[in-house]
């Protein structure tokens, strides 16, 4: 069975929207990137953006990024762990990143 989550947890996966030279090429194909949080599954990101943004959502792709070695003076440190995720959205669905001010 699977598990409920309520909707303000859900608002809490989706950090925010990725825009990169290539998340911005993928816009083309009704794809849009979100860093999410690290723990979060493909059903509960399907969940938040279709309760989120009034979408229907046909496919999810995740990847987590490796850790990079950071340095600040003498200290070694590592970057802190993200998930990206790519969702596809339902032809006529889109979601506005910039809104109108």
């Amino acid at each position: 069975m699977a598990k409920v989550i309520e909707p303000a947890t859900l608002a809490d996966l989706i950090r925010r929207p990725i825009v990169t030279e290539k998340a911005t090429l993928l816009l083309e194909n009704n794809q849009y990137t979100f860093e999410v949080m690290p723990r979060a599954t493909k059903p509960e990101i399907k969940a938040a953006i279709e309760s989120l943004f009034n979408v229907k959502v046909t496919g999810i792709s995740t990847l987590n990024p490796p850790r990079k070695q950071r340095r600040m003076g003498k200290f070694a440190g590592y970057r802190a762990t993200y998930k990206r995720a790519v969702v596809t959205l339902a032809a006529g669905d889109s979601i506005p990143l910039f809104p109108d001010v």
